[in-house]
């Protein structure tokens, strides 16, 4: 895996939403970058950001109510948040692909999948008709669909949900994109099928050779795939690290609560899982201090008072938080 080029760069990104009720801080100051032939975990509870932040970059969160505060997320030297309507529909159809969390609300169900599978091809790669039911029906083939040809004249009802999930990666690569956007695709699946999934996208990750971001509440899967883990809170990163660092060595507590409520084939059967106590956060008010601090075990006065920003702490290894968990003192003097 090549490493050395940023294919992706996302700046101190900030997104609120306007309610009834008042103004939602979705995200808030996000940045990260993402590498070539890398895949990168985002992990985090419902309503961490996850979504939101990947929708931002790709312009598909309506505004209003949203509203990007600041930020830029820079792709193939563009700042996707400020290039024309037109070229973002150019970049998210044929540079950027990106799959959905539930594949039957995703799919047009009064349209064809070849119909729905030839579109991109037309449109961004000016293939005739001919070809772009045949790209099609080897894009089936692909990602395992069997009688691929007959198939594309069936409509999505007729797909079971593992079938209609690697039609939406088809529809996703149709155009060989660079980077692959994979927002909970396998919730609504059971575990062979999620496994199956997963397996295939190692496969295609490696075939192609494009990076993926891979949002997910699931660290098992993330331990199977990603290179590196980011995880969110509240709209914020609270740790960034490797995949092997971030799992031998958790530093965050909320990361730590994660992980102890992950089930371990090589753990001693006395251990119990563990929970994180507490709600989640109200995301309709700023927060002063660390906004998991209210849900933290090993919160004190100054978590109350001061949000951490996200450091380095070890080579790789970043984390928002005022405790050190190692030494089970403050981290920072002061």
């Amino acid at each position: 895996m090549d490493t050395t080029d940023t294919i992706l760069e996302v700046k101190d990104l900030v997104t609120r939403f306007a309610t009834p009720e008042g103004v939602i801080h979705a995200v808030n100051g996000v940045s990260f970058n993402l590498k070539e032939g890398e895949t990168l975990g985002v992990v985090g509870e419902s309503g961490c950001g996850k979504s939101v932040t990947m929708l931002t970059i790709l312009r598909l969160i309506p505004q209003p109510p949203a509203k990007v505060m600041r930020g830029e997320a820079l792709f193939g030297g563009r700042d996707l948040l400020k290039v024309s309507n037109d070229e973002i529909r150019h970049i998210r159809g044929a540079q950027i692909g990106m799959v959905f969390q539930d594949p039957m609300t995703s799919l047009n169900p009064v349209l064809t999948l070849g119909r729905q599978l030839t579109e991109p091809l037309v449109t961004h790669l000016n293939m005739s008709k001919t070809e772009s039911r045949a790209r099609a029906a080897e894009l089936l083939k692909m990602v395992g669909i069997p009688k691929a040809e007959t198939r594309l004249d069936d409509y999505p009802h007729q797909f079971s949900g593992g079938m209609r999930q690697r039609v939406m990666i088809a529809m996703a690569l149709a155009c060989t994109p660079q980077v692959l956007i994979a927002d909970e695709p396998t919730t609504a699946l059971d575990v062979t099928i999620q496994a199956q999934i997963v397996e295939l996208v190692k496969r295609l990750r490696d075939e192609i050779g494009m990076s993926i971001i891979w949002i997910t509440h699931d660290l098992g899967i993330v331990a199977g795939l990603a290179h590196r883990v980011m995880v969110m809170y509240a709209g914020f990163i609270v740790e960034r690290a490797e995949l092997k660092a971030l799992y031998s060595k958790p530093l965050h507590p909320y990361t730590l609560g994660l992980l102890g409520s992950l089930p371990r084939i090589d753990s001693d059967e006395s251990i119990r899982l563990t929970n994180i106590e507490g709600r989640p956060p109200d995301l309709s008010t700023a927060p002063v201090g660390c906004p998991f601090a209210p849900r933290c075990k090993f919160a004190y006065e100054r978590c109350i008072k001061e949000n951490p920003l996200l450091k380095a702490v070890e080579v790789g290894h970043e984390v928002a938080c005022w405790w050190d968990v190692e030494r089970g003192k403050p981290r920072y003097d002061g």
